[in-house]
């Protein structure tokens, strides 16, 4: 068996029966492309799936020689060790130990959530600094979407034409293909319904819904400049990004009494793990409360 056989196998594998993303199946394969490169033949599943801890630390090593940071390190460990638990399968040695690497510490940092004010009046200021009044109540409404809704920017921007006239509840497709139904408030309804009557395109229920200025998909970097031009305006920070809009979401739904399951399946994670940093979120609001209003602090 060659290489490109393997890495063939080993991608149709990731986008077919894990249902990864693009970019990550372009990642995983090129992770195990450059592994194979540095291996001696034969190239088969029997023989990878013998490998120990000392190929993969030696893989790592040359990577390391690379000049790649911590963060890569340990995506690659991780790209690493599917690559080989998919090969002791093929080889119908599952049941064997995997090689035992631990990665190297990554400091994970806080999302940054803004105010409940500051949100909507971003979605404001850019509202009123568009050119045209439809392009500023499309940006209004993805930005409602993302703090109303907790949607991904990519998840907004996938909405077909078909989700009209909006309910009280969306379904969106997130990642991985997974779906979750979002409840929608009357504000958002009003400022989808606003853009909808306002767009100067004919929105076909199989095209998108957020059309760009010359009617095509619109492109997450308008939302992104748009947001960045008028967080200046507002004296915000550089953290106040579109996505920082769907970690506020999260972590004013926790604060205000959400439990982690619910707000899970509202976000759409995969696992209980992604959803609990904002336990962290929310106790490093509180401490920045106290420090500035104790008067002990």
């Amino acid at each position: 068996m060659s290489a490109p056989d393997l890495l063939e196998a080993w991608g149709l594998h990731l986008a077919l029966a894990r249902r990864r993303s693009p970019h990550t199946v372009r990642a995983y394969v090129a992770t195990a492309a450059r592994f194979l490169q540095i291996l001696p033949p034969p190239l088969d599943w029997a023989s990878l799936a013998r490998l120990d801890v000392g190929d993969v630390r030696n893989q790592l090593a040359a990577r390391r020689a690379d000049g790649i940071g911590n963060v890569s390190a340990a995506r690659e460990l991780s790209a690493l060790k599917a690559f080989l638990a998919f090969a002791r399968t093929q080889a119908g040695a599952g049941e064997a130990p995997p090689p035992r690497l631990r990665g190297p510490r990554i400091k994970k940092g806080l999302p940054r959530p803004v105010t409940p004010d500051d949100a909507v009046n971003l979605a404001a200021m850019v509202a009123d600094d568009s050119a045209e009044p439809w392009i500023g109540a499309r940006d209004r409404a993805v930005l409602l979407l993302l703090y109303g809704a907790g949607l991904r920017i990519a998840e907004a921007l996938s909405l077909t034409a078909a989700v009209l006239p909006l309910g009280d509840a969306l379904t969106v497709t997130g990642k991985g293909g997974r779906q979750r139904v979002v409840p929608i408030l009357p504000i958002l309804k009003a400022a989808v319904e606003d853009y909808a009557a306002k767009v100067p395109f004919a929105l076909e229920r199989s095209g998108p819904l957020f059309r760009g200025a010359k009617g095509g998909p619109l492109a997450q970097a308008m939302i992104q400049r748009a947001v960045a031009r008028a967080r200046v305006a507002l004296g915000l920070p550089p953290t106040a990004t579109p996505h920082a809009l769907r970690h506020s979401f999260a972590t004013h739904l926790l604060g205000a009494g959400a439990d982690l399951r619910s707000l899970q399946e509202l976000l759409g994670h995969a696992s209980l793990s992604s959803t609990q940093i904002y336990t962290k979120v929310d106790a490093a609001t509180l401490l920045d409360v106290y420090r500035s209003a104790h008067p002990r602090a």
